[in-house]
């Protein structure tokens, strides 16, 4: 069983990884975009934006993100009479999003390949499993309180520090007047974070309760034998 010690590192440190990157997942689906646009206290937009342009113009940058489309789907982007439309600058940063992106989530899908096989490797000691099914849990669960609370104490500063980490000096920095403002106000980036946050501490605490009580049937059983 001690050598199988590095696989129940592998299972705890994939953890973390596969329950942040897949709260990202879900809250880049069409679902979060739908309750933000209509929920009471959302921004308006000052330049005017309706919802109904927020709930038909905001899904597409999302889908440029997550498909294989050129970034002519969004400069070719007719906006019809609301008179916006994307800079250059705009969609510079975008490109430099979907790179970004693109990043993460193969991270996520070889994360998730190196997860199913160190579980499938420790299926036949799930004590082993079990513990690092928790110890994974725990870990996620100190990292995304952190995170939370840095966001809700110091949001501008985290916000900031995000982008200076992902992106290059001053490319991420618009205008109110610009389109992805519009779309996307600081409130949206905002509610994300704490969602993504929520999501992934559910999943932790779901994951630990049941590693742990998985974990005490098979003791119960081993100690019944």
């Amino acid at each position: 069983m001690m050598g199988r010690g590095w696989l129940v590192w592998l299972v705890m440190v994939c953890v973390p990884v596969v329950l942040v990157l897949g709260s990202v997942r879900l809250v880049m689906m069409p679902w979060f975009l739908q309750f933000e646009y209509t929920r009471a206290g959302f921004p308006a937009d000052v330049y005017g934006f309706t919802t109904e342009d927020r709930l038909k113009y905001g899904p597409i940058a999302i889908e440029y993100m997550l498909s294989d489309a050129d970034i002519s789907l969004l400069r070719d982007l007719d906006f019809g009479d609301t008179g916006a439309g994307y800079t250059e600058r705009e969609l510079g940063h975008m490109l430099d999003v979907k790179n970004v992106t693109r990043a993460a989530f193969t991270m996520l899908a070889v994360t998730v390949v190196v997860f199913v096989g160190a579980v499938a490797a420790l299926w036949r000691t799930p004590t082993l499993l079990f513990v690092g099914l928790r110890y994974g849990a725990l870990l996620t669960l100190g990292a995304i309180v952190a995170v939370v609370l840095s966001a809700v104490v110091a949001w501008d500063f985290f916000f900031t520090l995000f982008h200076q980490l992902f992106f290059s000096e001053g490319t991420w920095i618009f205008l109110y007047s610009d389109t992805l403002i519009r779309l996307y106000p600081e409130q949206f980036w905002f509610d994300a974070a704490l969602t993504v946050g929520g999501l992934t501490v559910l999943g932790a605490l779901v994951l630990f309760a049941g590693a742990r009580w998985a974990g005490g049937r098979v003791a119960r059983r081993s100690g019944a034998l």
